[in-house]
Parts: structure tokens; sequence; C-alpha cells
């Protein structure tokens, strides 16, 4: 005899995992990981778009004075904010009535669930590693908004968070073209990027790289000694230092970053944002039937987006010219 509450189990099951699963997508991504260690992932509760606050600009009442000069206290418009769709990803985690029957026992149930709910958690991390990446418009403009938006390779033009790069010029991230680079002259374009991202205590913090940067920048260390991180390479992430940036892959074997790029990333301006309601839990706890199958379904979801307060303090370095 099958289970009866198989449904229940399903839905229990997942829910009880759904911390651990959002803590495991956390933790096996350099990027959400250095985030999570800034306070940077935060969750928004409601309305249709995601707000991400900003300063776009110095308070005009600011000057110097003497004695009993007049001080300017006119109002200053300096805060505005980016405004971000909220992006939706899903997993179905299915069992039929022919499983069912197959696996009547609650542990052996059980362990069906556990291998199923490890594909989906794997499936749903790849998506939402891949989406930081994305430019947004991947799956007919349903997948985030990840660094090809925030970071294009023409900072001049396009609509970002609402706002118009073309017009305003403090949403333009830093950019560094070079037909190639190989190891005498990567360090000298990773000078030249990173000199364009600093302000006073603000500089990069992270460097995103693809297997072309990383092979080029690792050859010209060879010579020197190689300084890691340990926070980052206590999880197993493959880490160099640049000044006092982290340097990580993502590449290798299905590694997300693209070809022949270099993601110098001032963390302190990113922010991840999901949902309260929706990272990475099942849809809802009720019972779904197929209609004309004889399966049942949960479906593991989330939903948010990656958002930024400073464009102009990310930079990239691409190879592809």
């Amino acid at each position: 005899m099958a289970f009866p509450n198989i449904s229940d189990i399903l839905a229990t099951t997942i829910e009880s995992r759904t911390r651990q699963i959002a803590d495991n997508v956390t933790k096996n991504n350099a990027i959400l990981m250095k985030l999570e260690g800034k306070g940077k992932i935060k969750t928004f509760s409601g309305g249709s778009k995601i707000l991400q606050e900003l300063s776009f600009a110095e308070n005009t009442n600011g000057g110097w004075y003497s004695g009993y000069d007049i001080l300017p206290v006119g109002v200053s418009d300096v805060i505005s904010a980016a405004e971000f769709n909220i992006k939706q990803a899903a997993v179905p985690v299915v069992i039929s009535g022919l499983e069912m029957l197959q696996n009547a026992g609650r542990e052996k149930m059980i362990d069906l669930l556990d291998a199923r709910l490890s594909v989906a958690e794997s499936t749903l991390a790849n998506l939402i590693s891949g989406g930081l990446y994305s430019d947004g418009t991947g799956a007919g403009g349903k997948e985030i908004d990840g660094l090809d938006a925030a970071i294009p390779l023409d900072p001049t033009s396009g609509t970002y968070g609402g706002i118009d790069r073309a017009t305003w010029t403090f949403w333009r991230n830093q950019f560094v073209d070079a037909a190639a680079a190989d190891p005498t002259t990567i360090q000298g374009l990773f000078n030249d990027l990173w000199v364009q991202q600093v302000r006073g205590t603000d500089r990069p913090d992270l460097i995103m790289v693809d297997n072309v940067v990383w092979s080029t920048y690792t050859e010209s260390l060879q010579a020197q000694q190689r300084f890691t991180s340990p926070e980052t390479g206590n999880l197993g992430f493959p880490t160099l230092k640049y000044m006092d940036a982290d340097v990580c892959l993502d590449g290798g074997i299905g590694g997300f970053c693209p070809a022949g790029t270099a993601f110098f990333l001032n963390t302190d301006y990113l922010h991840y944002r999901p949902h309260s309601n929706r990272n990475m839990v099942p849809l809802s706890p009720n019972r779904r039937y197929a209609t004309n199958q004889d399966a049942e379904v949960q479906i593991l979801a989330w939903a948010g987006n990656l958002t930024c307060s400073g464009a102009q303090f990310q930079g990239r370095l691409d190879l592809n010219a």
C-alpha cells in the first residue's frame, strides 16, 4: 500500500530543508558568500518592484564659512532609488503514482525524496549562479539582472535599475578593453581598471574571473609568492590576491563567468535581495495533483533579484576585443 500522506511528506521534507537549501546556495557561490559576509543579503517583503536606495550627488549646502556668515539650509535632493523587477525561479519535484507504490514505506519514500530534492537544490542553485552573470534578458526577460546588466561592455548606454546611463554618468561602470593579455601585461590591465574604481576607502574587494584570465594572472605570479584568502579558500573556492581583493575562479567545469572576462566588484554596493516568503521554499504546502496524470508535485521556488547601489564602483575587464 502506498503511504497515504505522500504529499504531506513531500511538502514537509522541503519545508524542513529550506533554510539549509538557501544556506547551501550561498556557501557554494563566491559572490553570494562575499555579500553575506558584508551583510548585503537582505530580504524584502513586498511591493511591485525592489527599490535599492542610492546617493547620486553631494549635499549642495556644504561649503566654507566664517564667523556670522549665513549658512545655506535649502533642500538638497541627494537620495534616490534604483528600481528592479522581481524575478522568479522554480524547480518542480514530481513523484508518480507508480513510484508511490514502489516506495511504500516511509523510510523508502524519504530516501527517494532526498534524492529528488538534492537534484532540485543543485538545479535551482545553478539557475541562480548563472543568473548572477546574466543581463536580465534570458528566458524572455525573466532571468536575474546579473553582472552583465550591472557592469556591461558599454557603460554609456542602456537603462539599468530604471536609470538611463546615457543621462546619468554616476551610473556608469568602469571598463577596460584589451584585444588580448599575456602574463607580462595582465597585471598592468588589472592596475588600469583598479585605479579607476578607488575613492578613499572604496575599492574592489572581489574579482571574479574565467579560465582565461585566471590562467594568465596565475602565470604572471609564478615567480612570486602567492597570497590566498583564508576566508574564501577555506570554503573551497580557488582564490588568489590582487591588492587586497580576492581573485576567484568561476570557470573550470560548469563555470558561469563569461570567457575572457574579469569582474572587479565592490560588494559594498551590490545586494542580493530574495523575497522573505520565497527564498528556496515550497510554493505551497497544499497537495498538487496532475489533472491528467497519476502524479503529485511540489515546487521549490525563489523570487528576488541582484541589485546595485553604486555602478561607478564596479569594473569589467574584457579580453575579447
